[in-house]
């Protein structure tokens, strides 16, 4: 009875140690997700900006527009310089608004979180994913 060797774990003392490896797991998958949900915050107003930009592109175009119409029966040349100023806003806003939607249609929300859950499951299942070994 004067073992010097401890005892193998008990039941309850290997359940707190995978509880206690379980909670750690969550929080670091927490942290990885809050960073991910920053940067889709960021990217989501870097699109709205651009969204903004092309909106007053839009608004400047129509305004141009406005005065096109009004100045139809002036001198011709000051009605092409006009129309050549409306065109080019207008060919700018198009292309800010197809920048913002890119810029929104790009890359997976949360594809890195969503890829170390996939590899804890696979691990938790007993299939150890090549080049995990980190």
């Amino acid at each position: 009875m004067g073992d010097a060797s401890a005892p193998p774990p008990g039941l309850f003392t290997s359940l707190r140690r995978l509880l206690g490896s379980a909670a750690e797991l969550a929080e670091v998958r927490l942290a990885l997700f809050a960073t991910e949900l920053q940067q889709e915050k960021l990217r989501a107003l870097d699109a709205l900006a651009l969204l903004a930009v092309a909106l007053l592109a839009a608004g400047v175009a129509l305004v141009l527009l406005s005065l096109l119409v009004v100045m139809l029966f002036a001198e011709p040349y000051r009605i092409a310089a006009l129309g050549v100023v409306v065109l080019v806003y207008a060919a700018a806003a198009g292309l800010l608004w197809r920048a913002a939607r890119a810029r929104l249609a790009e890359g997976t929300p949360f594809e890195a979180t969503r890829a170390e859950l996939r590899r804890d499951r696979e691990a938790l299942a007993g299939r150890e994913t090549p080049g995990a070994g980190a």
